[in-house]
């Protein structure tokens, strides 16, 4: 049999395999909910609260996202034509947090730790452990992120006005950290 005979021999009987069954059967390795196998949907990016000091801080809307990449260090043997990579240092990136502007004064208070007007750092309190904790529709908490050791690089008392805009005014504060982590204390709860 000719090559392309052997291709549509092997289409043809995929073709009538996938046919047989009204749903094909996804066995995953790893399961994605473990104690509600009857959920499908992934969790909700807007079901998350940030906190500090033991306390949620209120109002945050936007994270832009925990991420972390790793060095690639290019090296080669003199003789070789071959480009080798091998991993360097991890790279975390800054953590941003924003919120409609009130009155709470959380994120310029700590900004202020790091540069205050009379030029002295707090030593002791100008870094924090924060984390980042997600909930399901019935507001169980559900994965938990811990950054640590953070402190605020940049801070935007309020972002950019427009009056032809009908969004709120904005403060932001870019957070750099040392590392962060998913929490495994938190396990997935038996949804009602």
């Amino acid at each position: 049999m000719s090559r392309k005979g052997r291709l549509f021999s092997a289409l043809g009987a995929v073709m009538i395999t996938v046919g047989m069954s009204a749903w094909p059967t996804v066995v995953a390795a790893d399961q994605e909910f473990t104690v509600n196998v009857q959920r499908h949907d992934p969790y909700k990016n807007y079901r998350f609260r940030v906190k500090w000091d033991g306390q949620y801080v209120a109002g945050v809307f936007n994270v832009n996202g925990l991420q972390r990449s790793i060095e690639v260090i290019e090296h080669r043997d003199g003789a070789d034509a071959i480009v080798r990579r091998s991993p360097g240092r991890t790279l975390i990136q800054p953590i941003v947090l924003e919120r409609g502007r009130t009155h709470a004064g959380e994120f310029e208070r700590w900004a202020n730790l790091v540069s205050p007007s009379n030029g002295a750092i707090a030593l002791k309190e100008y870094r924090k452990d924060i984390a980042i904790d997600f909930f399901n529709e019935a507001d169980q908490l559900v994965l938990s992120f811990k950054a640590y050791r953070c402190w605020p690089s940049a801070y935007t008392a309020v972002g950019p006005l427009d009056a032809n805009s009908t969004r709120v005014a904005v403060e932001s504060l870019t957070l750099q950290c040392e590392a962060w982590e998913r929490d495994q204390s938190v396990a997935e709860p038996k949804e009602p």
